[in-house]
C-alpha cells in the first residue's frame, strides 16, 4: 500500500463508527476468515464464495457489515468535498437519481442533496445492522424471514454510494492516490452480490464502463 493510500486509509475517517464483530463469536471467525482469503490475495470471484460448511446467511451478514465499514470509509474521504452546493442532488450522472424513502418521515420517494442522503441511508442500515431481530449475532438464534429482503436493499443502496462517488467524487479519489483500494473495494462488492444473486443486475447499469467499474 502506497504511503499516501496509508494516510488516506488510516485515518479511520469513517463517515460512521465501525461496526465491529465481538471476539469469540461465530461472526468474528467468519469476519477472520473473509479478511484472511482477501489478504491471501485470492482472486475475489473466489474470495466470495461461500465456505465449505458455513451457513450462507451468517457470510452475507458478516459481508454485508463489512461493505457497511469499507463503504462509510470511502465516502468519509469524499465527504468534505460532498457538499449541499457541490451535490444538490444524490445522483450518478444524468441519467440517474436517487430520492429517498423511508417508514418515517419521507413515505414517498423524495428528492434530497447527496450529503442529506448519505446521512438518512448510513443512520438507517446502522439501525438495521443493529437490530437483533433483523442481524442476530447469537449463534442458533434463526435469522427472520425479511433477512435477505432488508440485505437486498441496503446493498442496492449502498452501490449508490459507489455510483455518486465514481461519478461525481472519483478524480478526488484519484489525487489522494487511492483509486486501487477504491476499485478493489467496488469489485469485492461487484462479484458478492452477483455470486449471491443479491442486486438485480438492471440497478448495476450505472458503473457500467465506468473508471473500475464492471460490466453486466
Amino acid at each position: 500500500m502506497s504511503h499516501a493510500l496509508k494516510q488516506v486509509f488510516n485515518k479511520d475517517k469513517t463517515f460512521r463508527p465501525k461496526r465491529k464483530f465481538e471476539p469469540g463469536t461465530q461472526r468474528f471467525e467468519l469476519h477472520k476468515k473473509a479478511q484472511a482469503s482477501l489478504n491471501a490475495g485470492l482472486d475475489l470471484k473466489v474470495a466470495v464464495q461461500l465456505p465449505p460448511g458455513e451457513e450462507q446467511n451468517d457470510w452475507v451478514a458478516v459481508h454485508v457489515v463489512d461493505f457497511f465499514n469499507r463503504i462509510n470509509l470511502i465516502y468519509g474521504t469524499i465527504s468534505d468535498y460532498c457538499t449541499e452546493q457541490s451535490c444538490p442532488v444524490m445522483s450518478g450522472g444524468p441519467k440517474y437519481e436517487y430520492r429517498w424513502q423511508d417508514e418515517h418521515k419521507y413515505r414517498r420517494p423524495t428528492a434530497l442533496s447527496a450529503p442529506q442522503y448519505m446521512n438518512l441511508l448510513m443512520d438507517w442500515i446502522e439501525v438495521q445492522i443493529n437490530n437483533e431481530d433483523i442481524f442476530p449475532t447469537n449463534v442458533g438464534t434463526p435469522f427472520p424471514k425479511n433477512f435477505l429482503p432488508v440485505v437486498k436493499k441496503i446493498l442496492s443502496r449502498l452501490f449508490r454510494v459507489f455510483v455518486h462517488v465514481y461519478i461525481h467524487h472519483f478524480d478526488r479519489i484519484t489525487q489522494m492516490g487511492s483509486e486501487a483500494h477504491v476499485n478493489t473495494c467496488y469489485k469485492h462488492f461487484y462479484y458478492f452480490v452477483k455470486e449471491f444473486n443479491l442486486i438485480d443486475t438492471k440497478e448495476l447499469e450505472p458503473l457500467v464502463g465506468v473508471p473500475g467499474g464492471l460490466g453486466g
